[in-house]
C-alpha cells in the first residue's frame, strides 16, 4: 500500500545541526526505554543486545504490560486480516517492534496532520499509540518538568490530557472507531500467573509508584473500514 501526501505536516530544519540538537532530549528517552529493556532478551526478544549494553535497575512490569499490550493488538490485527496487510513504519528509533506510532514529540497540528493523512490514504487500517496520558494532574506535571530539564519538550502533550482526549483525537481526524485503556487497566487483565512470574524477576518495594506511572500511560488504537473483517472488534 502506498500514500501520496499533498501538504507537508512536518517543519523542516534549517540544517542538520539544528536537528541534532533539537531531536537530543527525544533521543534521550530512546536510549533510556533501550537500556531498560536490555533484560528481554532471554524471553525472546534477541535485538536488543545489539542496540545496548546490560542494565540492573529495570521496571520490568511496566515494560512486560507495554509489549504484552501492543503484541495483543497486533497479532489480533493479522489475524483478522489473515495477514493480508501491510504494516507501515512511521519511525521507530532502536525499537525492535518497529512499527509503532510516536506523535507526542510533534504538536498538535503535526500530529492531527500525520492521522488525516494516514486515515485518508487507506481504506481499511488500524493505527497503535503508547503515549502518555492524565498529564493534567501533579504527577503529570512532574514528568512534563524533569523530561523539558533534559531537553526533551512534549510539543503534543495538550492531546494527553485524558483517555477521552486521546480517542477523541483519532475520531476528528478521520478514524471510524477509537478506543483506548490505561496501562494499570491493561495490567489488571493480564492473566495472574504471568503476572506474578514477572512481578518476582524484580523487587518492587514501592508499588504505588509503578501504578502512578502506569496510571499516565495508555494504549490507544483506531480503526477505519474493515467491517467485514471485524477490525472494530479488536480489543486488549
Amino acid at each position: 500500500m502506498a500514500g501520496s501526501l499533498r501538504e507537508s505536516f512536518f517543519t523542516p530544519c534549517s540544517s542538520a545541526s539544528t536537528c541534532d540538537t533539537d531531536d537530543e532530549g527525544v533521543r534521550g528517552t530512546c536510549e533510556d526505554a533501550s537500556l531498560c529493556k536490555r533484560c528481554v532478551p532471554g524471553a525472546g526478544d534477541n535485538f536488543c543486545p545489539h542496540w545496548v549494553i546490560p542494565c540492573f535497575s529495570i521496571p520490568v512490569s511496566g515494560y512486560f504490560a507495554r509489549v504484552h499490550g501492543v503484541n495483543q493488538l497486533i497479532k489480533a490485527f493479522l489475524r483478522k486480516t489473515e495477514c493480508h496487510c501491510q504494516i507501515l513504519n512511521l519511525g521507530a528509533g532502536m525499537d525492535t517492534t518497529f512499527w509503532k506510532l510516536k506523535v507526542i514529540y510533534m504538536t498538535p497540528e503535526q500530529s492531527a496532520n500525520l492521522l488525516k493523512w494516514a486515515a485518508n490514504s487507506f481504506e481499511t487500517a488500524m493505527l497503535i499509540n503508547y503515549e502518555q496520558v492524565n498529564m493534567g494532574d501533579r504527577f503529570g506535571q512532574i514528568m512534563i518538568e524533569n523530561l523539558r530539564r533534559r531537553q526533551c519538550d512534549l510539543a503534543g502533550v495538550e492531546t494527553c490530557k485524558s483517555l477521552e482526549s486521546q480517542k477523541e483525537r483519532l475520531l476528528s481526524t478521520g478514524w471510524e472507531t477509537a478506543s483506548a485503556v490505561d496501562m494499570m487497566e491493561l495490567y489488571s487483565r493480564l492473566p495472574r500467573a504471568e503476572v506474578s512470574r514477572i512481578e518476582a524477576l524484580e523487587f518492587l518495594d514501592e508499588m504505588e509508584l509503578l501504578e502512578q506511572l502506569m496510571q499516565h500511560y495508555c494504549l490507544c488504537w483506531g480503526t477505519k473500514g474493515g467491517s467485514e473483517l471485524g477490525l472494530q472488534e479488536i480489543t486488549c
